[in-house]
């Protein structure tokens, strides 16, 4: 009986694992499937239903045209691609580095003191439904046409989801979890900081993920009015001149990038909160 018992729990460890293997090679067929469904309904839609390049390119015409300007300058005295891909990418992780540090500081204050989370609060709530984009006027005129107004545009967009999604998280935080701190003699900022934010980091990251995909809109389009380089700049010089696959590819890459940088979050996450793996 002791042997069996001792025995059991190895057993059940790696059938968990293979079980989540499975599951999680199941989710990405999924995914592969759904990808070459989706290229496959495009390229009939373009050859069989618009039969017009200006309005719809095939993935295949697509493809070749993001080949070429990833080794081609766009314009003529301009980047290829993958420099437009990094001026964006440099823009978006300056100003989401920035938006982060504020709004998550801006979030603990909140949560930690409420006559600070009372005068905040209305000021967030305000700003939040406004458009990111409704601001760039004024910061051009503020900071001219170079990178700040780009890099605070991005940061005015990501404190408002951090200062919540942090607000949020950390009010979720167990009680008996802080009230144990408290009784080991830990003082309310040694609370806030190695327990309160610790036990939240996991779901803050689900606010980055939130605030990252708002950068992204913002920084498109501000790039299209205030912008001599970009994926943005790209997009909107390829719409004047009718240049509807560079239109398409210029999106791909956004999406590409988008994707990659959400998966890095949440490989975080997991690292962070092992129950979010499943």
């Amino acid at each position: 009986m002791t042997e069996r018992s001792i025995a059991a729990p190895p057993l059940a460890a790696p059938v968990r694992r293979r079980g989540a293997a499975g599951l999680s090679r199941q989710r990405m067929l999924l995914s592969a499937a759904s990808i070459i469904l989706g290229l496959v309904i495009w390229q009939l839609t373009a050859m069989l239903v618009i039969r017009d390049t200006v309005l719809l390119p095939t993935p295949i015409q697509t493809g070749a045209t993001l080949l070429r300007y990833l080794q081609m300058p766009y314009p003529t005295d301009g980047e290829t691609l993958i420099g437009h891909a990094a001026t964006s990418a440099m823009r978006i992780f300056a100003g989401f580095a920035i938006g982060t540090v504020i709004g998550i500081a801006t979030g603990a204050l909140m949560a930690g003191f409420r006559p600070f989370r009372a005068l905040v609060d209305p000021f967030i709530e305000i700003t939040r439904p406004l458009p990111p984009l409704a601001f760039v006027p004024v910061l051009v005129v503020w900071f001219g046409i170079g990178e700040t107004p780009k890099i605070v545009l991005i940061a005015m967009g990501v404190v408002p989801v951090m200062a919540i999604s942090t607000a949020a998280a950390l009010d979720r935080v167990s009680e008996d979890m802080l009230n144990v701190a408290r009784s080991l003699g830990a003082s309310e900022l040694h609370t806030m900081l190695h327990v309160r934010i610790r036990a939240a980091v996991p779901h803050i990251v689900t606010g980055m993920r939130l605030a990252m995909g708002l950068s992204w809109t913002s920084i498109v389009a501000v790039e299209m009015i205030a912008a001599t380089a970009g994926l943005g700049y790209v997009i909107l010089q390829a719409g004047l001149f009718l240049n509807t696959s560079l239109i398409f590819a210029g999106i791909l890459i956004i999406a590409a990038l988008g994707i990659a940088i959400d998966a890095l979050l949440r490989l975080l996450q997991r690292r962070l909160d092992p129950t979010m793996s499943r």
